[in-house]
């Protein structure tokens, strides 16, 4: 790694486990020359959940983001070496599966391995047994086997990483316990311990399972749980006589039975078996005691036999040899969950400088330890994080009560089979537009995201499916999915429908500077006269698309501004000047897309304003009154029809969903939902930001480049005048067999060999094919290429943007 320009800013980081030698090794590499690591405990095992990590390193899973920061710990502790020992042992990782359902999803599975660049075959039930020659191989349908994952030895990575960090100017402090984070004018300045203060320009809390207490010290919410989970060691066994070398420890893959939540390890001539089979055992941080006044270590726990019973019995099931062993001795090791399993990254707003990298497993730390310090360094990470940002949150999703009820929920739901569209299902109803009780009346399908309540489809427009052909669709493609959203995409594209677009983020920016400060920020030309709606990009220094935001010039000083997550309100909020409001108005508002051809039909008669084209053109905004209603109208469309957006506040909510289905009884208007508007939308070609396009891809290659004006300065923009090759593109596909689906992240072969994924797919109801988007090298239209969906190479045709109504006719009219 080599060095750069030093920095000589005061970094504290707040423990010395797996994350923190990480980070000071990733900092030290990078320039900065004062990084004083404190840890309450002594080290190198200072006692939290490192110090019992069993070090499984799996790379893949449906996250991009993840599956990079394992590849990256893989290889950095694969280069590693402490008491002449490497740092990662690549034994392999080997998942079997024991029900069609796992078998299934293992090809699924194994095609996220493709998309990701993860090496990966999957095995027959013999293959499996002769890599793991314990197995019964007759309960078996298969396996998954990933030669590149394997073992992180964690304390020997901390030592490691700790003496090279030290090398090149670190200090690490054992026994000094946090007792303060000092703070002034909103930013850090140190950091108390019962041995002194230690002055900081910056503090990072990597102190897991600690982290929220921590976080109450600085005033911020870290949202994670610590759960206990458990862990046995076997007698030494026969069948491991004489096959592992003491210091290596292992030589057969780690073996996963996620059918029963279990995972097994070689201990030399021991079996250690992890199980997530057991209830729930949640530890409060503020309680564990220190490592001193611990009976083991802090993060470990008594071993409860009771729980880890049944997963005994289902280790013999599997494992027959171990029906002539027992459990030598066993504990349960603490570690930390949040509400979406997802790591707690990034730096706080309220408290500028104090920085979280939390809730991170040893699998992850040396990647998220990158990506923090590339933040630290440079600004942004070169990874996309938006999945582990520690602003991704509602603020109805920071209570302790849903912290605890989604974290357990999350432990329960490691191995599971989830599919992408699987809302969890406690605490909900938590968030619902003030439509709710007429949906729930027309027999609303509700999915769940970020709190919301969303229908999919409504029971009620069930006789319009009666009739239509459509090809029958796969058990996986099948879930969370009805033919009533096909009947619903189809009264939208021929009559007119109703759209709950509530639980899309709006901001209101308010201030004698909004105007220029929206215009420095995005990337459009925002300098239009009000009532104009602009689409447009948030972009980082790199050039990389934060976000996609509308912004609709309501008046001189006020903008209405759609965005995409709480993420864009902490950007927003930290850049802007003084005498500029940025303020989150989502709930107590709500908003109605009204879209398809008889769009104006409906809403003309309800108004006396003009809504004719000439009167109400597209890209347009107006304040009026629909009945008694007054509404902020923009007229917009995400589906590829005509209409509006028409926002109100809540407490009118209800009053307008009723103006408007009245209005529409003559001209046969329906209620739709997310189901047909992502089918529409698609079809459309409109990007969906966080799928689609994230930090890590710039306007051009993501074909939004519409929204950048060259004559404006805007941040990013230098990046930008770079003019870097296109060497990859976002690619319209069409599946050529009508009767095909695929859902998003499937690998995309051309001439036989991966080269992207799928970002986001769906049925074109009118099309009659299923529409893929996919990150691809540059094509041309028409060029063959196949999906892989379960195992099956499914043929795609690279195809013309946009795939339906190429010249806005339906749109402006």
């Amino acid at each position: 790694m080599s060095r750069t320009p030093a920095n000589s800013s005061r970094v504290v980081v707040i423990g010395a486990g797996i994350v923190g030698c990480s980070l000071a090794d990733e900092l030290t590499a990078r320039g900065w020359t004062d990084v004083t690591v404190l840890e309450q405990g002594p080290l190198p095992a200072p006692g939290g959940s490192t110090s019992h990590a069993p070090g499984l390193v799996f790379q893949t899973g449906p996250s991009k983001t993840m599956t990079e920061f394992a590849a990256y710990t893989v290889r950095k502790f694969g280069s590693l070496e402490a008491e002449g020992l490497p740092c990662f042992h690549p034994v392999g990782g080997l998942e079997v599966a024991t029900t069609e359902a796992r078998w299934a999803d293992l090809h699924r599975k194994a095609g996220l391995a493709a998309s990701w660049g993860v090496r990966g075959e999957l095995l027959t039930p013999r293959q499996c047994k002769q890599l793991w020659p314990m197995l019964d191989e007759t309960r078996l349908h298969g396996g998954l086997h990933t030669p590149d994952d394997g073992l992180a030895r964690a304390t020997l990575a901390c030592r490691a990483q700790m003496e090279r960090a030290v090398r090149h100017g670190a200090r690490f402090l054992e026994r000094h316990t946090v007792t303060g984070i000092e703070r002034e004018d909103g930013r850090v300045t140190g950091v108390r311990t019962d041995l002194g203060t230690f002055p900081a320009d910056h503090v990072v809390s990597a102190a897991g399972f600690w982290g929220p207490v921590i976080g109450a010290m600085a005033g911020v919410d870290v949202p994670l749980l610590p759960l206990a989970h458990q862990y046995a060691t076997t007698e030494p066994l026969p069948e491991l006589a004489g096959v592992n070398d003491p210091r290596t420890e292992a030589s057969r893959p780690i073996l996963r039975f996620q059918d029963r939540d279990l995972y097994f390890r070689e201990h030399t001539d021991r079996i250690g078996i992890g199980s997530y089979a057991h209830r729930p055992m949640p530890v409060d941080p503020f309680t564990v005691p220190a490592f001193d006044e611990a009976p083991v270590m802090p993060s470990s726990l008594p071993f409860t036999e009771d729980d880890f019973a049944p997963s005994w019995q289902d280790s013999v099931t599997l494992l027959p040899a171990l029906g002539a062993s027992r459990v030598a001795e066993g504990f349960n090791g603490v570690f930390s969950f949040t509400p979406d399993g997802m790591p707690v990254l990034g730096e706080s707003r309220e408290l500028r400088g104090f920085w979280l990298a939390e809730a991170v497993w040893v699998t992850h730390s040396a990647g998220v330890a990158k990506a923090v310090a590339e933040w630290m360094t440079d600004g942004r990470p070169t990874t996309d994080i938006h999945e582990c940002d520690l602003h991704r949150f509602e603020d109805a999703q920071r209570s302790p009560a849903y912290i605890a009820d989604r974290g357990a929920q999350n432990f329960i739901e490691v191995y599971d089979v989830i599919h992408p569209l699987q809302p969890m299902e406690q605490p909900r109803p938590l968030r619902t537009s003030p439509f709710h009780a007429r949906q729930q009346q027309l027999g609303a399908y509700f999915l769940e995201s970020g709190g919301w309540e969303r229908p999919h489809w409504y029971e009620a427009n069930a006789p319009l499916a009666e009739g239509l052909r459509l090809p029958e669709r796969d058990a996986w493609s099948a879930r969370y999915w009805s033919p009533i959203a096909a009947a619903e995409a189809r009264a939208t594209r021929e009559r007119v429908a109703l759209y709950d677009m509530t639980p899309l983020r709006r901001l209101e920016v308010t201030g004698p500077g909004a105007l220029d400060f929206l215009d420095r920020m995005t990337t459009n030309n925002l300098r239009k006269r009000p009532g104009a709606v602009t689409y447009t990009l948030l972009l980082d220094e790199s050039g990389g698309i934060r976000s996609d935001l509308t912004v609709a010039r309501l008046a001189p000083d006020r903008f209405q501004v759609g965005a995409n997550s709480p993420a864009d309100l902490d950007w927003l909020l930290r850049h802007a000047p003084d005498g500029v409001e940025v303020r989150d108005i989502t709930s107590g508002t709500c908003c109605i897309g009204v879209w398809g051809p008889l769009a104006r039909d409906l809403v003309q008669p309800l108004t006396r304003d003009d809504f004719s084209h000439e009167g109400f053109g597209y890209f347009r905004a107006r304040r009026t009154h629909l009945g008694h209603v007054p509404v902020t109208a923009m007229r917009l469309s995400y589906v590829g029809e005509l209409g509006w957006e028409l926002y109100t506040t809540a407490d009118l909510g209800l009053r307008l969903w009723d103006t408007l289905w009245e209005a529409g009884r003559g001209l046969g208007a329906i209620a739709a939902g997310r189901s047909a508007f992502n089918s529409l939308r698609l079809e459309k070609g409109y990007r969906a930001w966080g799928a689609d396009m994230t930090a890590e891809h710039d306007p051009y290659e993501a074909g939004v480049g519409f929204a950048v004006r060259a004559d404006k300065e805007f941040v990013g923009r230098a990046a930008l005048d770079a003019n870097r090759p296109l060497t990859r593109k976002l690619t319209a596909l069409l599946l050529d067999d009508p009767a095909a689906n695929v859902l998003g992240k499937e690998p995309v072969y051309l001439d036989g060999v991966p080269a992207g994924y799928v970002t986001s797919a769906s049925y074109g109801y009118t099309l009659g094919r299923c529409v893929a988007y996919a990150w691809l090298p540059p094509l041309a239209t028409g060029t063959g290429v196949h999906i892989e969906y379960f195992g099956e190479k499914v043929p795609a045709t690279v195809a013309e943007e946009p795939l339906f109504d190429p010249k806005m006719t339906r749109i402006r009219r």
